[in-house]
């Protein structure tokens, strides 16, 4: 394991894995959970594409889009420019290597994922399957890719291993099966949507997909985060990210650059990453790691050359970043954690290691925020909000973290908000428990 640490005064923070012996996107942010059984008008998805290598004349294998359901038809011509510049995108993301690939008899199936962001700043998550395809002798991989606004990274896994089932069978009879899919209704967290499909010989099958309750956490793993670092490594990476700093994760698999990157920013909850997102960085976009501004950055491990010769790389200061009884309460809460414990199981005690950590900081900021008149946009007083914190560290920590975008944008929404509207979610329910308790320990104490 190899850690370097970093920027511009703090150079990029690049992390290895294993241990040494897109377009520019914002972070995926899943559509807001309704209260009713199904999100009204949201498909499951957009398109599914099967990106095949084939032989170009100079003899090499590109990569290709030779499946796309549905067929886009009678669109105008920017909407088929559009649509052209998202297929080459789609073929860029699916095959990131930019090596000659060559026919194999073995590869190891993988699942990853990447954001695409559009013009207008709205955000479209691609879901990719590499493998195989069944037949005898060598071939090349393919891939399949489902693009979607909805981030929900295990749901889509589970229809990736039906579209594969029926692959194997014959191309003809994905389509059927993503048609119905197409036609159901996306459940709201904790639901369920059962889909028809017919195999033959199997006869008629129900698949069930349900969506996690926790909506938040639903396109994530942690299991491949603390598989390859330490819960040490992980508060060192935590505490870059809060501090919007430029990091680059680099590991062999696709799959394992994807699951590590997509949990960090889940850590961020309920803040959001909002700069340069690349969960897998093409080769031919390897440049961007000399990019002054923040990033999260996955690299494959072949291109770790590339990343430090481009990038000047040394320690910072990630372990005195973030106030240190709470790094401490941090620790102790990851090691409630089971060995074998379930992605829900972990999920459960991840969320409830770092969830706390905002609730404490920067918790009581809706007491800070004053209006004028009813109906009129509110007013955060920032200062007046750090000063209140008691604590010398926690205060010097969340006077910096004031001049991150991500708090930035979250008190503009809360400006925009009027104080009838309720709050939801488990931030705000965290925060009124946590608020209950430090009332009922004032009391004893009187």
């Amino acid at each position: 394991w190899s850690n370097q640490l970093s920027y511009p005064d703090h150079k990029p923070l690049v992390l290895l894995y294993p241990p040494l012996q897109e377009s520019l996107e914002p972070a995926p942010v899943d559509t807001p959970a309704k209260e009713q059984r199904y999100m009204s008008g949201q498909y499951f998805f957009e398109y599914l594409v099967v990106v095949s290598l084939k032989k170009s004349k100079e003899g090499a294998y590109e990569p290709q889009i030779t499946y796309q359901f549905p067929k886009r038809d009678g669109m105008v011509r920017f909407q088929r420019e559009e649509e052209e510049k998202t297929l080459k995108a789609i073929t860029l993301f699916c095959f990131p290597e930019g090596i000659n690939w060559a026919p194999l008899t073995e590869y190891h199936s993988e699942t990853f994922s990447f954001v695409l962001t559009e013009i207008d700043g709205s955000r479209r998550n691609g879901y990719c399957r590499r493998l195989l395809p069944h037949g005898n002798g060598a071939r090349p991989p393919e891939a399949y890719c489902i693009i979607s606004r909805l981030a929900c990274f295990g749901l889509f896994s589970k229809i990736f291993d039906e579209v594969e089932k029926r692959r194997q069978i014959s191309m003809a009879m994905i389509y059927p099966f993503m048609q119905s899919l197409r036609e159901a209704a996306f459940p709201a967290p904790g639901n369920t949507v059962k889909i028809k499909s017919f195999i033959p010989d199997k006869g008629t099958e129900i698949i069930s997909l349900t969506r996690p309750l926790d909506s938040w956490l639903e396109h994530v793993d942690f299991r491949t985060l603390f598989r390859c670092l330490t819960d040490e490594e992980v508060l060192l990476v935590f505490a870059a990210a809060v501090m919007e700093r430029r990091i680059v994760f680099i590991a062999e698999e696709l799959s394992t650059l994807s699951q590590v990157i997509h949990a960090v920013v889940a850590l961020l909850y309920p803040f959001t990453w909002q700069h340069t997102f690349i969960s897998i960085v093409p080769e031919i976009l390897i440049d961007v790691v000399m990019a002054p501004t923040p990033y999260l950055l996955g690299v494959q491990k072949r291109l770790l050359e590339q990343v430090t010769d481009q990038s000047d790389v040394s320690h910072g200061d990630e372990k005195s970043i973030l106030p240190p009884k709470l790094q401490d309460e941090i620790l102790q809460a990851l090691r409630n954690r089971k060995e074998e414990a379930t992605v829900e199981e972990l999920n459960t005690v991840v969320s409830e290691a770092f969830l706390p950590f905002f609730v404490k900081t920067v918790g009581h900021f809706a007491s800070y925020v004053t209006r004028k008149g009813r109906g009129q946009p509110g007013v955060f007083q920032s200062r007046a909000f750090y000063k209140a914190i008691e604590s010398k560290t926690t205060r010097h920590f969340v006077k910096k973290f004031l001049q991150t975008q991500m708090f930035d944008l979250f008190i503009q929404e809360l400006e925009q908000q009027q104080p009838a509207s309720p709050q939801q979610g488990i931030f705000h329910k965290k925060i009124v428990e946590y608020q209950e308790k430090k009332k009922k320990e004032k009391a004893k104490k009187r």
